[in-house]
């Protein structure tokens, strides 16, 4: 079983590869200490299994699960019990609360390497890029494009448009495409900041300049970037009960 770790301290490295090399069947492929690193690391080295700690220099383990490619099965390791409940959301096999010990991180190896052996992890990664946040207080997102890592700020947002099973982010920083849902960002977008105007359109209550009835009961939003975006009845009624 090939295993990288994931951490930028030195101390969680090597304890995480000491408890490895007690374990027959394991082979460290790689130690890692960001998340940029990580997402290449991964692509390249292909491993079956991760322990990933989830705050860390330049991207965050829940960032670097939206942006890696190859399949593995992820353990995360952290001192932080807040993300206990949005790791096992994102199917993780695990999550280890700093410090453990060398039988709880025995267990979870157990449950990786059953896991792997029974072939049932084709769908985690799916299922972690479908759910999982792209960051930990939703402040920025990460998009992958070829070998760069783009980070767009949420407040440079100005609004999101669907395009089948992928979103358009258009921000101050220009056009990016991100496969994710529509829905994700509508569930997890801070309220008071992003609202659904249409189907296909989120956007940024800051952004908007104008609204227009063009026709009766057919409303225009116009957008500081100049940007023109139909509104849906639905999407009206929820401008009028946000701006009262």
């Amino acid at each position: 079983m090939k295993v990288i770790i994931i951490d930028d301290e030195s101390l969680a490295r090597q304890i995480v590869a000491e408890y490895c090399k007690k374990i027959d069947g394991i082979e460290i492929v790689a130690e890692v200490t960001n998340g940029f690193d990580a997402v290449k690391s991964i692509n390249e080295q292909k491993p079956d299994l991760v322990f990933l700690d989830i705050q860390m220099p330049k991207l965050s383990g829940f960032e670097v699960i939206e942006l890696i490619e190859h399949k593995c099965e992820i353990i995360f390791t952290t001192a932080y019990d807040q993300f206990a409940l949005k790791a096992f959301e994102i199917n993780a096999i695990d999550y280890l609360l700093k410090p453990f010990s060398f039988q709880r991180f025995l267990s979870a190896v157990e449950k990786a390497k059953e896991k792997i052996s029974l072939n049932k992890n084709n769908t985690s990664i799916e299922k972690m890029i479908s759910t999982s946040p792209s960051t930990l207080s939703f402040q920025r997102i990460v998009v992958k494009e070829g070998s760069r890592i783009i980070i767009i700020p949420t407040e440079k947002i100005i609004y999101f448009e669907a395009q089948d099973d992928y979103v358009m982010i258009h921000s101050e920083l220009g056009k990016h495409l991100k496969q994710q849902r529509m829905k994700f960002y509508e569930n997890n977008l801070p309220e008071k900041e992003f609202i659904r105007v249409h189907r296909s359109y989120i956007v940024k209550i800051e952004a908007i300049k104008e609204i227009q009835l063009i026709e009766k009961d057919s409303y225009l939003i116009k957008l500081i970037n100049g940007k023109n975006i139909c509104v849906s009845k639905t999407g009206y009624s929820k401008l009028k009960e946000f701006f009262k």
